[in-house]
């Protein structure tokens, strides 16, 4: 039942997951955030099988570590992308296999924001918009309906709001709480987290009008 979510603009790019770690039925923690930061301006989103999500994630973000220790410099988004979906598809060839899908996001100075999928075989293409998970099915339509090359991080956060809405709505597991967080020039910012308290105070804010 977990989701990320992904949607990028003319100068940034937002990244979304909600915080639940459950077990069948039970509500294990409220508080798990499935966005890891890479470098200062780029970021990872993982969902997986138990704690494939989370082994598979420490094991990118240790190794970048170990390249900008050794290197003196970051590895790039596009190096990043190409480092992580080699490990994962290699890792299908071995006895060992990650369940596990991704999004990684970040911003370049030279080629501008990047937003590049990554699924459980290890196959990567950029992106406008996406994600993974179960909740992935109902925020299509809305990014495909607003969605627009130029829009701006107001703009961007409000689709955000929909899609959460929308989950909220239609799965029977209640994703309470997702994190977002924007990568731009400035490198990473945290944004006031979307639930339903924001929800609600979003919708009194802005009632429906009568017909």
């Amino acid at each position: 039942m977990e989701t990320i979510l992904g949607i990028k603009g003319a100068d940034f790019v937002m990244l979304a997951s909600d915080t639940m770690k459950v077990k069948s039925v039970m509500l294990l923690d409220d508080e798990n955030s499935k966005i890891h930061r890479l470098t200062d301006y780029s970021m990872l989103a993982a969902v997986g099988d138990g704690g494939d999500s989370l082994q598979f994630s420490d094991f990118i973000l240790r190794n970048l570590d170990l390249y900008r220790v050794t290197n003196g410099y970051d590895l790039t988004i596009s190096g990043a992308v190409h480092f992580t979906r080699n490990n994962l598809s290699a890792y299908i060839r071995s006895n060992v296999r990650y369940l596990v899908a991704l999004l990684i996001a970040g911003f370049d100075p030279c080629s501008g924001p990047e937003l590049h999928y990554i699924d459980p075989f290890g196959s990567s293409v950029p992106i406008r918009y996406g994600g993974h998970g179960s909740g992935i099915n109902f925020c299509t339509p809305i990014f495909e309906e607003f969605y627009k090359p130029t829009l701006d991080k107001r703009t961007a956060y409000n689709i955000i709001q929909k899609c959460v809405a929308e989950i909220q709505k239609r799965l029977v597991i209640n994703l309470r709480n997702f994190d977002v967080f924007v990568i731009g020039r400035e490198g990473i910012t945290k944004l006031d987290p979307i639930n339903q308290v924001s929800l609600r105070a979003q919708l009194m804010g802005n009632p429906p009008t009568r017909k």
